[in-house]
């Protein structure tokens, strides 16, 4: 009788090792996944509460900035024409007969761009090199209509362009003063790189009244490293309000974060005029100007090469009018300081024709006022202009 409680206890592990000790009427439990969270999504905690509150304030800045101006922002697409290099120019006529000699051939271009609204009825703001030369311009809203646009007008030398759709009670963006902009300040770029419609960059104004670039004849940009892409010209660059404090316009291709817009400031006044009659007419002076070096400034004793030599007068014009001399050194116009030739050119081109002008100079040594008044540079090609003589 001893041996049976003993049998009793084999027979007992002998069940639990073929059943695997589980009761049959019980299912197995599912572990949970390693990547699940093991409460339900809705209840799970972030892993990173504790967020700066200027960081969440910030987030919220430019999500506001999205939804605000995005509905501003188009995108626009053009078609073209375009000559095409005939390699067989001007050939004997054996081979013309096979290759089409001198005819002109074309291919058909298309450009993809950015612009902004300014007007509830339509006027749209872009790049000239975005529309130049177009056939057809198509411009896509944010609520994705298209409407077909017009060319209202172009500004080769600074690039700037007014289009036209066909509606009604569109949003308008809001134009900044962009005077008064820092280095450091948010930047942001909203457009349409690579066709990737709406799409938004984030950086800081890397710097002010960038001149000598190369792009335009009249040059006062606004750098950035706010990402700006092909597709991105004609698009807005905006503060952290979500004011255009520039329209986006070239990159430095050879560079990373080198952008360049040109300011609101001196965006306002083309447009205008562009909208009012299709053209931009300029003021002149009737001088030729030349850039201060080190030479210069010590043969006209000067303190430093802040400012800009006038070359030379034309004869019956503005400046001769006004008595300005060969020799003098523009050194500001009205209270804004002078360094550079291409800074007297911006100011001198969206100078009031006809209103008197206040210069101050350095002649001689000596600084003194003069009242110039501007005249249209239309005007300037029936001058004979000495320094262009052959």
């Amino acid at each position: 009788m001893t041996n049976l409680p003993k049998l009793i206890l084999i027979s007992l592990v002998s069940a639990c090792l073929i059943t695997g000790c589980s009761s049959p009427k019980e299912e197995p439990q599912q572990q949970p996944s390693m990547y699940l969270s093991k409460r339900p999504a809705a209840e799970a905690e972030p892993p990173v509460k504790d967020v700066a509150a200027d960081i969440l304030a910030s987030q919220r800045a430019f999500s506001n900035v999205a939804k605000t101006v995005m509905p501003v922002v188009v995108n626009i697409s053009t078609l073209g024409r375009k000559k095409t290099v005939n390699p067989f120019y001007d050939m004997p006529p054996f081979f013309e007969e096979f290759f089409g000699g001198a005819n002109p051939q074309t291919r058909q271009d298309k450009s993809l761009g950015s612009g902004f609204i300014i007007s509830k009825d339509g006027y749209i703001v872009t790049n000239n090199h975005v529309v130049q030369d177009a056939e057809s311009i198509r411009v896509k809203l944010s609520n994705d209509k298209i409407y077909d646009a017009s060319i209202i007008g172009t500004d080769p030398k600074t690039d700037i362009a007014v289009i036209k759709i066909d509606a009604e009670e569109l949003p308008t963006a809001v134009l900044a003063d962009s005077e008064h902009l820092e280095v450091g300040q948010w930047a942001i770029a909203i457009g349409n790189p690579f066709g990737l419609e709406r799409s938004m960059t984030v950086g800081i104004v890397s710097a002010t009244g960038r001149s000598n670039i190369g792009i335009e004849s009249i040059e006062d940009f606004i750098q950035t490293d706010a990402s700006i892409n092909p597709g991105n010209s004609g698009g807005p660059l905006l503060n952290i309000h979500g004011e255009v404090i520039g329209i986006n316009t070239a990159i430095v291709a050879a560079g990373q974060g080198i952008g360049f817009a040109i300011p609101t400031n001196m965006a306002k006044p083309i447009i205008t005029q562009l909208i009012d009659k299709g053209s931009v007419t300029r003021a002149w002076l009737g001088i030729s100007i030349a850039p201060l070096d080190e030479g210069l400034v010590k043969s006209l004793k000067l303190a430093d090469k802040n400012g800009v030599l006038v070359a030379e007068t034309l004869e019956g014009g503005p400046a001769s009018k006004a008595g300005l001399l060969p020799g003098d050194v523009i050194i500001a116009v009205k209270d804004t300081a002078i360094k550079t030739p291409s800074q007297l050119q911006q100011l001198l081109a969206s100078a009031p024709i006809g209103e008197p002008l206040p210069l101050k100079l350095i002649r001689s040594g000596q600084k003194i006022n003069l009242l110039v008044v501007p005249g249209n540079a239309e005007n300037a090609g029936s001058f004979q202009v000495p320094w262009r003589r052959k």
